[in-house]
């Protein structure tokens, strides 16, 4: 068994996973510095690539395809993120974990199964035993090819979008909705999702028995980006800020939470369409919980202004 996951260098990289990402845990917790989260991330996905590659020697064509399309996408993710948090100074997600060391560490746990999970297709293309079966491109790797470039594009695109847009004081308080984000809530996080579906679909021309556990990668980032870490997250920071402006409501309305479509044609869909469809899920949507808090709010103002009030006329 040991020597059939060797043949595809998983415990080296499971190790190499863990060691970069517990290395640059004691960084962070030690100097409660947010900094270099996000890029020990994306740059732990170069390193599996390169390192997957190199050990191989077989250099397939696929091979030298897929590593080069990781090594792009994770030397600009990477480097955008670094940039933006220097920017910034601080990561506003930890403010509950910085000072806490087991929360932290339980973090970068985390990020270390999402590495290694998200990088099993990588794994299993760059692996020995993979290099001759279909050294040649094959309709699957066309569309993966495609799939990827254009999620890549999309991705980095919608990044630089917002980046800009935020960076301009005359936008100051309100939401990006230029370029791609006129017609989808998280265009980034479309765009990752899709790349990771064309590295998949990219490394089935290849795929034998158990390697097929490959499917975990755009299943696990998926996940992260729907249900967990991503748009749950910026749809009830977004709502808890914007919910009093009507346009807000309006755009969140009629814009796609992360499948690009013409606002008028979404807009127009009924919410069960939507919701199966379009992934716009109940948990996105904090508008009602926002309201209900302000008239609760006023309620309480008001009855604390009439027990005010009849006070001062007993006196």
């Amino acid at each position: 068994m040991v020597s059939i996951i060797d043949d595809y260098n998983i415990t080296l990289c499971a190790i190499v996973t863990v060691a970069m990402q517990f290395t640059f845990f004691l960084i962070a917790c030690s100097c409660k510095f947010d900094k270099v989260t996000d890029f020990a991330g994306g740059t732990n996905f170069v390193v599996l690539a390169l390192l997957t590659f190199l050990l191989a020697q077989t250099y397939a064509t696929r091979q030298i395809m897929v590593t080069v399309c990781i090594c792009v996408w994770g030397a600009r993710l990477s480097g955008y993120l670094l940039y933006r948090i220097i920017k910034i100074g601080e990561d506003k997600r930890f403010d509950d974990k910085r000072d806490n060391c087991l929360a932290f560490a339980g973090f970068w746990t985390f990020q270390a199964v999402w590495v290694f999970t998200v990088s099993l297709p990588v794994i299993f293309i760059n692996a020995p035993v993979s290099a001759d079966r279909r050294d040649y491109w094959t309709v699957m790797d066309i569309v993966g090819l495609t799939l990827f470039t254009i999620g890549l594009l999309c991705e980095a695109i919608s990044d630089q979008t917002k980046f800009m847009f935020r960076n301009n004081p005359a936008n100051k308080g309100k939401w990006c909705d230029t370029g791609f984000w006129k017609v989808s809530r998280h265009p980034n996080y479309y765009g990752e999702i899709q790349l990771w579906i064309g590295v998949f679909i990219i490394s089935t021309s290849v795929l034998q028995n158990g390697e097929w556990a490959a499917v975990l990668s755009p299943i696990f980032i998926s996940a992260i980006l729907l249900f967990l870490s991503g748009i749950p997250l910026l749809e009830k920071k977004a709502d808890e800020r914007y919910f009093k402006n009507e346009e807000y409501r309006r755009y969140k309305k009629r814009t796609s939470p992360l499948i690009p479509l013409p606002p008028a044609c979404y807009g127009c869909l009924p919410y069960p369409i939507k919701c199966l469809c379009c992934c716009e899920f109940p948990l996105y949507d904090h508008l009602a919980e926002e309201t209900e808090k302000i008239t609760v709010t006023k309620d309480l103002e008001a009855g604390t202004n009439r027990n005010e009030s009849n006070s001062a006329n007993n006196v």
